[in-house]
């Protein structure tokens, strides 16, 4: 054996080793990426019955809100035929109930006298 050769045994011993060193860090890259594989796929599994609930409560929402709408609609036409029934009243009552209020005050001011404008005098 020559110098050479040894010089050659002792690079690949050297290189072995140093594969042996770079070979433990892939192997636990390796295992991260089992274990990252692993959390992805159950994940997956856990979400999709998760959208199908939300999709769910989404259309639920959705049917009761057109519910709500139409409730709502009622309610907008009903105020509006009560305010259409309180202008009438007022316009159909209103104009006779003065009338008859202002008559009426004018009455009881002719009878209590001079409708109550002049205090009378106190004696001395």
């Amino acid at each position: 054996m020559s110098g050479g050769d040894i010089a050659g045994l002792i690079a690949a011993g050297v290189f072995a080793i140093l594969v042996a060193l770079l070979a433990i860090p892939v192997l636990k890259l390796g295992k991260v990426f089992d274990e990252l594989r692993t959390t992805i796929r159950s994940l997956s599994d856990e979400t999709t019955p998760l959208l199908d609930e939300v999709t769910t409560t989404v259309s639920t929402t959705n049917s009761q809100l057109r519910k709500v709408d139409g409730i709502t609609n009622n309610v907008s036409d009903a105020s509006a035929n009560i305010s259409a029934l309180s202008s009438l009243m007022a316009a159909t009552l209103g104009a006779p109930l003065i009338k008859v209020a202002a008559f009426s005050y004018g009455v009881r001011s002719a009878f209590s006298g001079r409708g109550g404008r002049h205090k009378p005098r106190r004696s001395r």
